[in-house]
């Protein structure tokens, strides 16, 4: 009988979350459910209550997670195109891609429809934490304080509603599947062309 290896209750928690995620885009967030996170790492149900609580603290720890990792990438992509390292096209890629194919677009809907709209608040608040980090240096020089504060509403509306719904109604129009993407990139580099002439 082999033995399970022993995890530090950091490690636990962040091999669960890992699952979750996982679990999350393969199979849609119907799937992350603590018997079902505690069968792919091998723990046992009791063992994930003890972390999160419920099914409940289950997903918002997985919101919190996915929006920390979703906003690190986001705001790297940021500091790159105002070096003139990236463009906005990579920057709006990134945040479609965190909706998409990283299950956050699909988390927030399922929060959302199951009335548990207190998971969303960490993706909320660390979205906020992302703006309000860059906003300071962008209000020295532009003559609207919170013009980072609209384009990100505009950029995370974009990618969730792309993820949500993007490719039957591309199809449905007849556009070609990054149509949102470009329409994102095309606001994003328009604004950044208004903040530097300002």
């Amino acid at each position: 009988m082999k033995s399970r290896k022993r995890l530090s209750p950091e490690e636990s928690r962040k091999s669960a979350l890992e699952a979750a995620r996982a679990l999350l885009i393969e199979t849609g967030p119907q799937s992350v459910t603590l018997k079902a996170v505690a069968a792919r790492i091998g723990r046992t149900h009791a063992n994930l209550l003890h972390h999160f609580g419920s099914a409940s603290g289950l997903q918002k720890a997985l919101a919190e997670h996915l929006a920390k990792t979703v906003c690190e990438t986001i705001i790297e992509a940021v500091r790159a195109s105002r070096a003139g390292l990236g463009s906005a096209r990579e920057v709006v890629d990134l945040a479609f891609d965190a909706f998409d194919r990283e299950g956050a677009g699909a988390l927030t809907s399922w929060m959302l429809l199951t009335g548990n709209e207190d998971a969303l608040n960490p993706i909320i608040t660390t979205i906020h934490e992302l703006v309000d980090e860059v906003a300071p240096e962008e209000a020295e020089i532009h003559s609207d304080p919170k013009h980072v504060h609209k384009d990100t509403l505009g950029l995370v509306l974009l990618a969730l509603g792309d993820a949500l719904i993007g490719a039957a109604l591309a199809k449905s129009l007849g556009l070609p599947r990054d149509t949102a993407r470009e329409r994102a990139a095309a606001n994003l580099e328009a604004s950044m062309a208004e903040h530097y002439e300002a």
